[in-house]
């Protein structure tokens, strides 16, 4: 079972943080968005993964592979890379990977995170697509069902023909097909609000009378902006509280949900609630709610709220809220 991730987009809604690090590899209370996509996927299909086949953008480094390629060691997974050149669409991302559309696989754009149940009798339909009741479908591409059966899918319909918004998410049971509807797209120039539009692709593959079907979600969780980004922390700081405390705290007040990564400090400080300290940071003399500290970050004589502090930032007595990204540094000199 193949995992293929389109990650090529400049992630602009979660800078600074998506300047050197794609959006996708930013972590959420200790581990990456990438890394917590394959864990899920692991524990609730019923084979396990057993490549990742990343989409990634042309100017993406050695550091961005070399993370995915620990991802997938470490769950006995094979690592690919394609690159897409142009951002021309959904559909343009997935055909980037064309050399490994083949066999089965789950393709997944990894921009959200999200909680199922466990998914059992796969080889009843050609393609699974995961989607969520949404109020306004407008925004969103939809699945429109017959009984248990998908009929149609429409790309941000002008009318509420459907309710259940496509998230994403999608198991295909032969990539060769959905390579095939792709390159059929693409090569009749078919396009979609601008962009080939895998929703599209996949609706090609509908019309010549191929089985959908639709699975669930519990939570779906969005991590494209900085609120949505805190929003998501901290709703996973809430129902993943079997590790909070892995690094040192001296002397100080915890308000959980608090998060402390490996080998971070927490010294003479409050922190709480929704807190998430990332591996290797230290806080020390500060007040802190509602915010993430990146790895290696230092905080000292602060009060933050609502704050990102990027990787090896610094901030000293600074003010109330703050979106800093890596490798800066706010307030006197230490």
């Amino acid at each position: 079972m193949k995992l293929i991730i389109p990650m090529a987009g400049r992630g602009t809604r979660v800078r600074p943080h998506s300047h050197v690090t794609p959006k996708p590899l930013l972590p959420v209370k200790g581990k990456s968005m990438v890394e917590r996509i394959v864990d899920t996927f692991n524990q609730v299909l019923p084979r396990a993964l057993d490549a990742g086949v990343f989409v990634l953008g042309p100017d993406f480094g050695d550091e961005v592979r070399a993370q995915l390629a620990d991802i997938c060691r470490r769950h006995d997974m094979e690592a690919h890379f394609a690159v897409q050149e142009q951002a021309l669409g959904t559909a343009h991302a997935v055909y980037a990977a064309e050399a490994h559309l083949d066999g089965e696989g789950i393709v997944v754009f990894a921009d959200t995170l999200f909680y199922m149940e466990p998914v059992e009798h796969l080889e009843e339909a050609d393609v699974v697509a995961w989607v969520k009741w949404v109020e306004d479908p407008r925004r969103f591409g939809v699945a429109v069902r017959e009984g248990d059966r998908i009929k149609a899918l429409v790309e941000k319909p002008k009318e509420p023909i459907s309710h259940e918004a496509l998230i994403g998410i999608y198991y295909v049971k032969d990539l060769t097909t959905l390579r095939a509807a792709i390159a059929e797209l693409i090569g009749l120039d078919i396009k979609g609000h601008g962009e080939y539009q895998l929703t599209d692709a996949l609706d090609r593959m509908l019309q010549a009378g191929r089985v959908f079907k639709t699975a669930t979600v519990t939570d779906w969780l969005d991590c494209g902006t900085i609120p949505a980004l805190l929003e998501t922390t901290k709703v996973i700081l809430d129902r993943e509280r079997d590790d909070l405390r892995q690094g040192t705290i001296e002397n100080s007040v915890v308000i959980d949900p608090v998060y402390v990564g490996p080998g971070a400090v927490v010294r003479n400080a409050v922190v709480g609630p929704n807190v998430s300290i990332e591996a290797g940071a230290h806080v020390e003399q500060s007040v802190l709610r509602e915010s993430i500290v990146f790895g290696e970050a230092h905080v000292e004589g602060a009060v933050l709220a609502d704050t990102l502090v990027g990787r090896h930032a610094v901030v000293r007595d600074a003010p109330r809220v703050l979106n800093i990204g890596d490798h800066s540094e706010v307030g006197p000199r230490g």
